[in-house]
């Protein structure tokens, strides 16, 4: 029986046959199968292989066959050795050398200039503790692997959701359970299986314009027909909802990317017109946590549990590396998504939602939270003042990681955006907002992408841009 190569190496992965009845002698077939599989991408660049011998071992074969082969495809630049490493898969076929004698120093290119990110979506990963982090990946680890799927999603992820609403959204629900609630891939993800199970195909949806265009995105894939309802500085104008609708996605808590807040009587004029019309409000909560003027304002879910779908998400007040988020729905609603789910087998991943659960074991992401709000409140003051300084408008509630920058027109939003590119600052204009003609000019400012001094630093070129 072959000896095992050492696991690092990625032959171990490979299946490798050599057929003494070929007539190509075996080195030959060899340097074929590794040169393919190089082709192929299954050996990269960098990959290490093992020795002749302990390939020789592995195969079943004389070691003058590998270094046979070896040899081959060393002189064909496929693989090079290293002084006292070993020998390594270059993937390089000759064409593709520059020439350089061995031994000379090829020059390290100039680094790429840093570029400051300046888009709104993005979370503030800088300020997660990582000792929390490390401990909370750790303790999810230590998790007995899952012999079926959690089609609801993991229990103990559906009771820190419950508490996280409770606390944290000021979700007020009489009798409010785990039962309530179910685990979703994040909010797009959300968004496509509501459409597929709940709205199907031909059904129509308004949405926010501007709005949150991936949730478009993700209600047309499933043949749902979408439509805009047109938002102002409050939020969406509830009397503009077309008829005819069977649902109505929407930010009430801080509408996207305009950033108001929908004052008291729309939310009841938007429930009032969805019971009365016998549709749906999709609300998305996509960062309802991050007020930092006032206490967070309760969820539509709150008012109206009969006619409401709140979706939540980890990926603004932690990362988007957990790749999870939550669901909220009428009963009749969670039923047809979980029928949905095992029709299809699929399923949130689970992963994610245990190390939601270990972050919020021990009170990190309480703490997280706090330190977040305080963090871009100071964030958001120091945009404000250094723009207001300089004679550029800024616009949006006291919320989340994004303000609005008015400009006059769409060549003027086009222009600011390219220029500021030049200058190494990344900005997202209105106009990708919007699923029909651009109704609103302007850029979306975020600023929790980056850090501190690298706001400080970008304001002052921005607000030069924006006069200009």
């Amino acid at each position: 029986m072959p000896h095992a190569v050492p696991a690092s190496s990625p032959l171990l992965e490979l299946a490798i046959e050599l057929r003494r009845d070929d007539a190509r002698p075996l080195a030959v077939q060899l340097a074929d199968a590794l040169r393919h599989a190089a082709t192929l991408g299954q050996l990269r660049g960098g990959d290490r292989l093992p020795s002749t011998r302990a390939l020789a071992r592995h195969l079943g074969v004389s070691r003058t066959v590998t270094a046979a082969a070896y040899e081959q495809l060393h002189a064909e630049g496929w693989i090079a050795g290293r002084h006292g490493s070993g020998t390594y898969v270059t993937t390089s076929p000759p064409g593709a050398r520059t020439g350089v004698a061995v031994g000379t120093r090829v020059p390290e290119p100039e680094p790429a200039p840093q570029r400051v990110v300046l888009t709104p979506g993005v979370p503030w990963v800088e300020g997660i503790d990582r000792a929390a982090w490390r401990r909370a990946w750790r303790s999810a680890a230590d998790t007995d692997p899952d012999w079926r799927p959690h089609r609801a999603g993991v229990v103990t992820y559906r009771e820190a959701v419950v508490e996280h609403l409770l606390r944290h959204r000021g979700l007020v629900v009489g009798g409010l359970t785990v039962d309530n609630v179910l685990a979703t891939g994040g909010t797009t993800s959300a968004v496509v299986e509501l459409a597929s199970a709940v709205l199907r195909r031909g059904a129509t949806v308004a949405v926010e314009e501007p709005g949150y265009q991936r949730a478009v995105g993700a209600l047309r894939s499933a043949g749902v027909r979408v439509v805009p309802a047109p938002v102002d500085h409050a939020g969406i104008v509830v009397d503009a909802i077309p008829r005819g609708v069977q649902a109505v996605y929407c930010s009430p808590a801080h509408q996207y990317p305009i950033g108001g807040r929908l004052p008291a009587e729309r939310r009841i004029a938007l429930v009032d017109r969805a019971r009365a019309e016998d549709w749906l409000i999709v609300e998305d909560d996509y960062d309802g946590e991050l007020r930092y003027d006032v206490a967070p304002l309760p969820v539509l879910a709150s008012m109206a549990p009969d006619v409401v779908v709140h979706l939540g998400t980890t990926s603004k007040i932690l990362a988007p590396t957990l790749g999870v988020g939550w669901m909220l729905a009428p009963d009749d609603v969670a039923a047809a998504v979980l029928e949905h789910r095992d029709r299809t087998g699929t399923s949130p991943a689970p992963a994610g939602q245990r190390v939601l659960v270990e972050f919020a074991r021990h009170g990190d992401l309480g703490r997280h939270l706090r330190r977040l709000r305080r963090e871009l409140s100071q964030r958001r003051s120091l945009v404000v003042d250094m723009l207001a300084e300089r004679g550029v408008e800024v616009f949006g509630d006291r919320a989340g990681a994004h303000v609005v920058l008015p400009l006059p027109d769409a060549a003027t939003e086009q222009r600011v955006v390219a220029e500021a590119a030049e200058e190494g600052l990344v900005l997202d204009g209105l106009r990708r907002h919007h699923c029909g003609p651009q109704q609103w000019f302007g850029l979306a400012l975020g600023y929790a992408a980056c850090s501190r001094d690298d706001l400080a630093r970008a304001l002052p070129i921005l607000a030069r841009l924006c006069r200009s």
